[in-house]
């Protein structure tokens, strides 16, 4: 098995270093899908540190969260430490089978799913279970309800991690239905990685095994408090969005200029096809700038983006050597 530390993952600061040396201050981390502009942290209460998670800290975080995603009254919501905690536990809803897991995509549902046993197809199959992705990464395919063919399948996963610069996207809806389960992330659109909050949707029934899986206080009390105040924020959302469509606007055409094509992308990361994507990732590491590049592709690389004047700048001067 995979050392999940070791898993192809954005995000691996340590291990550039230790290649091109640095310190974690010297870096700008471009590997991954994080709003570089993190929702402002509200205050966080000595009590949220010391006391456990009580349960009305815990309604009220679900609240904003069916407010925020406009979640059916018939769905129920489960927070958890993280998405990655759902991933590894939504396997379990219903015994294993074959699950379709179409390829490329974010690797930890197929690890997820073959620690519980089940075969993995990676490709859009016939299977019992269906995972997707949506917006994927890193190709920001959007999947339709037909082409999933939901209703024939035990278990169908789906992930919007990505989707929340893309609201009018969401597949939400569809997890009223008994088998769907509908995955929804902090760390990204917020910027809030480190915190580690996320949601799974869905019925009633499946939602509640996943919280007897859980166990007791799934989330921490400074989780709770911020998640409540972000997910709450609907005019920092909105702000956000525009900020970061303008930011993936100025990307495009910095890339552009050296000759690089777009492949796809959300306004949190854009994918672009390179001439070699090792020479690529080495040049910009050189001046201690982190890109994700993957083993399945010589060609493609993906880019998150730079949040302030400086990083933007030395995004540009790295660039000018690709020239």
């Amino acid at each position: 098995m995979t050392d999940i530390l070791t898993r192809d993952h954005g995000g691996a600061v340590d291990r550039a270093i230790a290649q091109y040396g640095g310190t974690p201050a010297d870096w700008l981390d471009l590997s991954t899908g994080i709003n570089p502009k993190a929702y402002p942290l509200p205050e966080i209460s000595r009590r949220d540190w010391t006391t456990l998670p009580g349960q009305d800290a815990s309604l009220q975080l679900l609240d904003a969260a069916r407010g925020f995603w406009r979640v059916p009254q018939r769905v129920d919501i489960l927070a958890a430490n993280g998405a990655s905690a759902l991933i590894a536990m939504v396997p379990n809803l219903v015994p294993a089978g074959t699950v379709s897991i179409p390829e490329p995509t974010y690797n930890e549902h197929a690890a997820g799913f073959r620690n519980a046993g089940w075969q993995v197809i990676p490709e859009l199959t016939a299977a019992e279970g269906l995972v997707v992705v949506h917006p994927n990464n890193p190709d920001c395919r959007l999947w339709s309800l037909p082409e999933m063919d939901v209703g024939s399948r035990a278990l169908v996963i789906i992930d919007e991690s990505f989707c929340d610069v893309a609201p009018d996207k969401s597949l939400v809806d569809l997890c009223e239905r008994p088998n769907i389960i509908v995955l929804k992330s902090i760390g990204k659109f917020w910027g809030l990685a480190g915190l580690r909050l996320g949601f799974a949707m869905g019925h009633p029934s499946a939602i509640a095994k996943l919280r007897e899986l859980l166990g007791p206080w799934p989330v921490s009390g400074p989780a709770l408090t911020i998640g409540h105040a972000a997910l709450s924020d609907q005019n920092w959302a909105q702000d956000s969005r525009m900020l970061l469509a303008s930011a993936c606007q100025r990307m495009d055409a910095m890339l552009e200029k050296c000759g690089v094509s777009f492949v796809g992308g959300t306004d949190l990361f854009r994918l672009y096809r390179v001439a070699d994507a090792a020479d690529f990732h080495r040049t910009l590491a050189a001046h201690h700038i982190l890109c994700r590049i993957f083993p399945y592709s010589k060609h493609w690389v993906r880019l998150g983006l730079p949040g302030s004047k400086s990083d933007w700048g030395r995004l540009e001067r790295a660039l000018s050597d690709l020239e």
